[in-house]
């Protein structure tokens, strides 16, 4: 719905735009402390955050040309940055992963730019840093608009099982946790393992599944086992959202049907585990509840954490 817009807030709105541009550094030759033009760090970004990217998918979010997008594929590639393989099922069409080098660079980036932001945000309060990131959002949804930004469907929270749901679930885990822990294979076997196990019982009615989906994409998930610590506990397991789009209430809406599901179930407790560091989520957890219960250092995901159990308590 179009409203009317204040002439006195345009101008102060270009002059920050103005300026956060320069304050990020987009002014410059590089960005984000690599020997990368702005255009092509934002391309790593996205080959990283898609499971399946096509340079038409890559020009479409970047919103560039694809002839620019050419271009500037082909020096990543000769860069040894970005691999291309030809796509299923259409042979023609390249798919684009980043080598290992690739991911080193992105790691980097993704370093650099949060150093940048904290740096920024400490100087805020709490409630000020939630404006910042509101704002920021709804900004850019509505400079979107027309470039098709706007127009993807709404994410609907879905239950149960569906074809290529556990596969996803295993993906957003490993690509996940390979970057912000430097998990590998034991990990995604591991998940892997637990969701096989966890399919077998997902028909009985103390377990449940949910997926948030947009346009057939799984972008989370998180379910709660209901049998695997035995009898009144509610296991809250694999809970993830895609890169990209965390801190805008997704996840939040995923724990908030899992926990409505336990409390409707009547599970006197519910618990999760998950391990040190990861602070965003310990303060979802705890604004539902959650409390930590037991902290130990441990390698049940393949590499040694120190491991935290958080338990909830029915009201």
């Amino acid at each position: 719905m179009a409203t009317d817009v204040s002439p006195a807030v345009i101008d102060p709105i270009r002059a920050a735009s103005r300026r956060l541009v320069r304050e990020l550094g987009f002014m410059r030759g590089t960005l984000a402390g690599t020997e990368l033009p702005p255009s092509a760090v934002h391309a790593l970004l996205e080959i990283e955050a898609r499971a399946t990217m096509t340079a038409g998918d890559l020009a479409q979010s970047l919103a560039l040309e694809k002839s620019s997008v050419s271009r500037m594929l082909r020096k990543l590639v000769l860069a040894g940055l970005v691999r291309e393989a030809p796509g299923v099922p259409d042979g023609r069409t390249k798919a684009l992963t980043l080598t290992h080098k690739g991911q080193a660079v992105a790691a980097g980036i993704h370093d650099f730019a949060r150093r940048q932001v904290a740096t920024a945000l400490r100087r805020l309060s709490v409630p000020q840093q939630r404006s910042v990131l509101d704002g920021l959002r709804l900004y850019a949804d509505a400079l979107g608009d027309g470039n098709g930004t706007c127009d993807m469907p709404p994410v609907r929270i879905e239950t149960g099982y569906s074809p290529g749901a556990l596969a996803r679930c295993v993906e957003l885990h490993a690509l996940t946790y390979a970057r912000i822990a430097g998990f590998g294979r034991a990990f995604e076997a591991t998940v892997a393992g637990g969701l096989a196990a966890f399919a077998g019982r997902l028909d009985r009615p103390c377990n449940q599944l949910w997926r948030a989906m947009q346009a057939g994409r799984v972008l989370g998930t998180i379910a709660i086992d209901g049998e695997d610590l035995g009898p009144g506990i509610a296991h809250l397991r694999w809970f993830i959202v895609e890169d990209g789009i965390r801190g805008g209430g997704l996840g939040r809406r995923l724990l908030a049907e899992a926990l409505a599901f336990c409390d409707q179930q009547d599970f006197p407790e519910t618990q999760l585990w998950t391990f040190r560091g990861l602070d965003a989520a310990r303060h979802l957890y705890e604004s539902h509840g959650f409390v930590l219960a037991e902290e130990r250092p441990g390698r049940q995901w393949g590499e040694e954490v120190l491991e935290q159990r958080f338990v909830r308590q029915r009201a």
